[in-house]
């Protein structure tokens, strides 16, 4: 069951604006293309608050999880932390501010972790980097560490490669925990591991929030996941966030037919849908369509959708937004959404 909607409160980190572009390897004689990896992104994260990311693979949903730490600077606009401008902070103290008071949870924990350094030294290292208490104090926070996530003492001294799948990101998930952070972002912190262990990792990382009080963003393809974890939902596509919502309205009540499609592709059990096909594959992030970027594949686009990209848009319930010129209404019914009868084409 999803969280229910909590009122704003002060951002613990915010985007402004924020945009971020890569030189890719392909393009001409004289340069290389320009690869729009996040475009215009406007998203805060308050204490305490749970925001799940939504979308396909190369949407942008990593790329905004590393702004948010820290890990990469945005080519455009702003990355506030505390309100203050996280990349005019002197190096140091961007390093202390960030690394002290975020962690990051990685896709893999079999390459997320280092294979030569024992459980430890792993849950050690960031202790040790940032100074924190006596020796002999790290190693009675290594110890609390391993039980707050459920590993066993008698694993402190084995290598990741001697742990399970589940195992291991319970490691990485105290590494993340190591210096009592405020936020902590989960980048597909289940993608590699058995479904079994899969709701095992779901639930710890819903015990923690609670008893720690975290801030946490979970970046997530499943959709059905994503809206059980969270407060509220960002939908992304093509690098650019299209859609806001509670999770409580994201999956029957979501106004961009985008957001519509993913949870129309997800597996229900007590009431299953057709996906919704959408036309052709997604395009290419170094030459995004015209305005709006989901137009090439979406069966409701017109001329409108070419010409220009459509600002934010509030729906009914607060804190409910979308970007879409030709919205899907708030009742209609995502079951039968599109005729199977007329063929999707791509505009």
């Amino acid at each position: 069951m999803s969280e229910p909607a909590r009122r704003p409160s002060p951002a613990l980190v915010e985007l402004s604006d924020a945009h971020v572009v890569h030189r890719a390897r392909s393009g001409g004689l004289f340069g290389r293309d320009r690869v729009y990896a996040l475009t215009g992104a406007d998203l805060a994260i308050a204490p305490g608050e749970t925001v799940g990311v939504v979308g396909e693979s190369g949407c942008g949903k990593s790329t905004l999880a590393k702004l948010l730490v820290g890990v990469e600077r945005p080519t455009r606009g702003t990355v506030s932390f505390r309100g203050r401008d996280l990349w005019a902070m002197p190096a140091g103290e961007r390093r202390r501010a960030v690394g002290s008071s975020t962690g990051m949870i990685f896709q893999d924990p079999s390459t997320a972790l280092n294979r030569r350094l024992p459980v430890r030294r792993i849950l050690r290292d960031p202790l040790d980097v940032h100074e924190r208490g006596t020796r002999a104090e790290r190693e009675d926070r290594v110890r609390e560490l391993m039980s707050l996530v459920g590993l066993p003492r008698a694993l402190a001294d084995a290598l990741p490669g001697q742990l399970s799948g589940g195992q291991r990101q319970r490691v990485a998930i105290a590494r993340a925990l190591a210096l009592d952070p405020d936020l902590v972002v989960a980048d597909e912190p289940t993608s590699a591991l058995d479904v079994s262990v899969r709701a095992q990792i779901l639930n710890l990382l819903l015990d923690l929030r609670e008893r720690l009080g975290l801030a946490l963003v979970f970046v997530s393809h499943d959709i059905q996941t994503v809206r059980r974890m969270s407060h509220r939902v960002i939908t992304m596509y093509l690098g650019r966030i299209v859609e806001e919502s509670p999770a409580g309205l994201v999956t029957d009540r979501a106004r961009h037919p985008y957001t519509r499609a993913l949870f129309s592709a997800t597996p229900g059990l007590l009431h299953p849908l057709d996906p919704i096909p959408l036309a052709g594959p997604v395009p290419s992030a170094t030459r995004p369509p015209s305005g709006c970027p989901f137009r090439t594949r979406c069966w409701k686009a017109d001329g409108v959708c070419a010409d220009e990209m459509p600002g934010f848009s509030a729906a009914s319930a607060p804190a409910h937004r979308f970007r879409c010129h030709h919205p899907v209404r708030e009742d209609e019914s995502t079951r039968g959404l599109v005729p199977r009868s007329d063929p999707m084409e791509a505009s």
